[in-house]
């Protein structure tokens, strides 16, 4: 029996994995535009959306081999690791676009936050669990005038592994007072779905642009239950609670 529900933020509350998407794409061509096809870093980018960003960092920098400009800027960030100063380049320009509130409105998911309204009505327990970090999480939530909707919000200051390692998941079901069985999480990557499953929950996976194409191959989910944010999606939480 469902009796909470966990959303993930990027990609399934809010578009931000397009933002992201562009701030680490901006941040590779400061480093080496010579190195970068737009189109090619779009797709390298689909490929570890939902993942920490030291693994995103690292696998983007060898794909398009960015070590040694990356290297280059370790002194100016005063960090130890070329990922490190990657990702401080591309936080830069991610903290930018946040502090534009109009481009968090402009890529909320209307349909997944109509879940989130249908879940407190209901009275289900609402968790967030979000591999953002709180400063980033907690600037979005504002802007969505979401930060007082959820029982409980972990975000990756909270845990030691980030997705797809179920302890975020795990550390709110513990927080709503519930079983991980009893749980319903909405997610839209790979990485996440991979989270929620290894901590037992049940998962509907509302994809995007971004996590389409991995969602399917991964072969995770019935296929039912892969789904594109439209405005059946509360019914479809619905059937999914009535199946469970």
């Amino acid at each position: 029996m469902i009796k909470a529900i966990i959303f993930d933020l990027d990609g399934t509350l809010v578009q931000t994995e397009a933002l992201k998407a562009e701030s680490y794409g901006e941040a590779a061509a400061e480093l080496c535009k010579e190195c970068i096809n737009p189109e090619d870093f779009i797709n390298a980018f689909k490929e570890v959306v939902g993942l920490p960003r030291q693994e995103v960092a690292e696998n983007l920098i060898t794909r398009f081999h960015l070590e040694k400009p990356s290297a280059a800027r370790m002194a100016e960030y005063g960090v130890q690791k070329p990922w490190q100063a990657f990702v401080q380049m591309r936080m830069n320009m991610y903290q930018s676009m946040l502090d534009n509130p109009q481009i968090i409105l402009d890529h909320l998911c209307p349909y997944n936050l109509a879940v989130l309204t249908w879940a407190r009505q209901n009275n289900y327990p609402t968790g967030l669990a979000t591999m953002s970090h709180w400063p980033q999480a907690k600037r979005v939530l504002k802007i969505l005038d979401l930060h007082d909707k959820f029982t409980f919000i972990a975000t990756r200051d909270d845990v030691q592994e980030g997705k797809p390692d179920p302890e975020i998941y795990l550390l709110v079901a513990k927080e709503l007072g519930v079983k991980p069985a009893e749980c319903l999480v909405m997610e839209d990557s790979v990485a996440g779905v991979k989270a929620a499953l290894a901590a037992e929950m049940g998962c509907i996976s509302v994809v995007s642009d971004y996590t389409r194409d991995s969602m399917h191959k991964s072969k995770l989910l019935d296929g039912r239950w892969i789904v594109e944010s439209n405005p059946g999606l509360v019914d479809m939480v619905k059937q999914y609670v009535t199946e469970h």
